[in-house]
């Protein structure tokens, strides 16, 4: 049990940055493209996974390397003025997360527990809200790393297991499934739309960010390089087994019978007649336990980019980062209260978030090909091809975003 501790604890960066990565905006968009394509889209979200990997290790590398966060490092060398365009842009699509991930989960709680009261109608989605957003801001008040990351442990665990098992209930054939690792161009703006949301919420630009500030809160040296290319592996490993066992539990059930999801209830409604009340508990139990495992992370977010653009302490105790956590627990009120369909919310924000991944990966490639920077880990040719390429597919997804959004 010691050994597991240990071992969870090495890797504690990778299983924070799968609480963050694989939420309700995964979930969505992954569900949505297995319910409408089956696993056709499946190619994108493996490259993205392969690609995110060889990211983590770059960013991750290059703060151990130089001891520097990202939005500082940008500051640094850029100027305020990119540094403040991807800080900005990064608030904005955290602040978005926060209303569409809130809304998916009160409205799939919602949806599944009417059969439990006694008007029919389900928990009241406000005070799901109250006690999901108590239960982050809870959390957040221990105010310690280390309980953070046994937490997002606990909610990664479960997510995990009720979705592997979900997909195990209702998988595709092989063929539907090597079938979707065929290259194909998508047939119109929607389908460009939920590559681009998918792409995002598995390539974002914050995830790369995060990475560089869970590596300086982990006090990595050079001599743990070989850890950190572990603790990649293993995150962008599940990352995609997750996002796989989403989309096929979609495409066995939804997509067979010519189903399609449009708001978050109808992950319920369209999976209970077709996997039972007992398969859709566990789906639904999975779908919080990714809501709350990127929440959390996302309401960090804040303080944490503001301190590393700013390059001042991360300290969360202070009146400032309480407030902003604070904020974005209020937002989670937003889509259960005005109402909205935070399937499409979710979608946008990661579409969105998707459009500055390109500028974030070109700063990096400037940075690790700065002798003066990196010294002798300055990026070699086969590093500045695979970048060019990641690059100019992140570009390609973020026009896919802009015209699926417009």
């Amino acid at each position: 049990m010691k050994k597991l501790g240990l071992f969870l604890a090495s890797i504690s960066p990778g299983l924070f940055l799968i609480g963050y990565n694989i939420g309700t905006g995964s979930i969505t968009t992954m569900a949505s493209a297995g319910a409408s394509y089956g696993m056709e889209l499946i190619l994108p979200v493996l490259l993205s996974c392969i690609f995110t990997y060889f990211l983590i290790i770059i960013f991750g590398q290059y703060t151990i390397v130089t001891g520097d966060t990202i939005l500082h490092s940008y500051r640094k060398y850029f100027g305020t003025g990119f540094s403040a365009i991807v800080l900005v842009s990064l608030l904005i699509s955290e602040w978005v997360a926060c209303m569409g991930v809130m809304g998916v989960i009160v409205q799939v709680v919602q949806e599944w527990s009417k059969p439990l009261t006694s008007s029919g109608e389900g928990f009241s989605p406000i005070l799901v809200t109250a006690i999901f957003g108590g239960i982050i801001y809870w959390i957040f008040w221990q105010g310690k790393h280390r309980f953070f990351e046994r937490v997002l442990v606990v909610f990664v665990a479960i997510m995990g297991f009720c979705f592997i098992a979900t997909m195990f209930m209702v998988a595709p054939s092989a063929e539907t499934i090597l079938d979707g690792l065929v290259p194909r161009i998508p047939r119109d703006k929607s389908e460009m739309l939920l590559l681009a949301g998918m792409v995002g919420t598995t390539m974002g630009g914050v995830l790369y960010v995060v990475r560089s500030i869970l590596v300086q809160e982990k006090k990595w040296s050079i001599k743990d390089m070989k850890l950190e290319n572990r603790d990649a592996a293993i995150s962008a490993g599940l990352m995609f087994i997750l996002s796989f066992a989403i989309m096929a539990a979609a495409a066995g059930t939804l997509h067979v019978n010519n189903l399609r999801i449009d708001n978050a209830i109808d992950m319920v409604n369209l999976l209970e007649p077709l996997m039972g009340r007992f398969s859709v508990t566990i789906f639904v139990v999975g779908i919080v336990c990714a809501g709350l495992s990127s929440l959390f992370p996302i309401v960090l977010l804040a303080p944490w980019l503001i301190s590393d653009f700013r390059n001042t302490k991360r300290d969360l105790t202070t009146t400032s980062s309480k407030l902003l956590v604070l904020f974005g627990v209020l937002l989670g009120f937003v889509v259960p209260i005005f109402g909205g369909r935070p399937v499409f919310v979710m979608i946008v924000s990661q579409a969105a978030a998707s459009i500055v991944t390109p500028l974030i990966l070109i700063l990096m490639m400037i940075l690790v090909n700065k002798k003066a920077v990196m010294g002798d880990y300055t990026a070699k040719l086969p590093r500045n091809i695979l970048l060019a390429f990641i690059i100019l597919f992140t570009i390609a997804i973020a026009i896919s975003g802009i015209l699926g959004i417009f």
